[in-house]
C-alpha cells in the first residue's frame, strides 16, 4: 500500500459536485492499494500514520501525532499512485489491486483509522473525484507499507 499523507488545515472531496467527504485539521491521505496487499500492510500504515509526530508543538517543532491534537482524517481510494512508469509516456497500473480487493481494504485500512482518530471521511471509491486541500506547512509525507514490514521483519518486532 502506498500512502501520501498531507497535512491539512482543511480538506475535502466531491462527486458529482455533491460533498462526499471532508476533514479540518488534520491528515488527507490518498490511499492505492496495490496487488498482494493484505490486511498486515493496512495495520501496519495505520499504526504508523496515528502516531507520526508531524503536528507542532507550543514550540514550534513537530511533536504531536493527529490523536495528540485531536485531528482529523480524509481517506481518499487513488489507484495511480501505483502507477508504472518505467517504459513509454503512458503509465500503466497493472500494479495496482483489483477493483473488489482494492475496495475491500481500502475501507478496513478506513476502519483502522477510525477506530484511532476521532474524525474520519471518505472519497467515494473508483469515482471521479474532486479534492481540495489547504495544506498546512506543506508537510507532505510518502509512505509504502513494504517498507515498514520489511523494517519489523528485520528488527524482530
Amino acid at each position: 500500500m502506498i500512502a501520501v499523507l498531507q497535512r491539512v488545515k482543511r480538506a475535502s472531496v466531491r462527486v458529482d459536485g455533491d460533498m462526499a467527504g471532508k476533514c479540518g485539521n488534520g491528515i488527507c491521505i490518498l490511499l492505492g492499494v496495490a496487488r498482494g496487499d493484505t490486511e498486515e500492510d493496512a495495520v501496519a500504515l495505520v499504526n504508523k500514520i496515528v502516531g507520526l509526530r508531524i503536528f507542532t508543538d507550543e514550540n514550534d517543532k513537530m511533536n504531536l501525532s493527529i490523536q495528540d491534537i485531536d485531528g482529523e482524517m480524509l481517506v481518499v481510494s487513488n489507484f495511480t499512485l501505483l502507477a508504472s512508469y518505467k517504459k513509454g509516456k503512458r503509465p500503466d497500473y497493472i500494479n495496482a489491486a483489483p477493483p473488489a480487493e482494492a475496495e475491500r481494504l481500502y475501507k478496513y485500512f478506513t476502519e483502522l483509522c477510525a477506530n484511532s482518530v476521532r474524525r474520519v471521511e471518505n472519497g467515494v471509491f473508483g469515482a471521479e473525484m474532486e479534492l481540495e486541500i489547504v495544506n498546512d506547512g506543506p508537510v507532505t509525507i510518502v509512505m509504502d507499507s513494504n517498507v515498514l514490514l520489511r523494517k519489523a521483519e528485520a528488527k524482530n518486532i
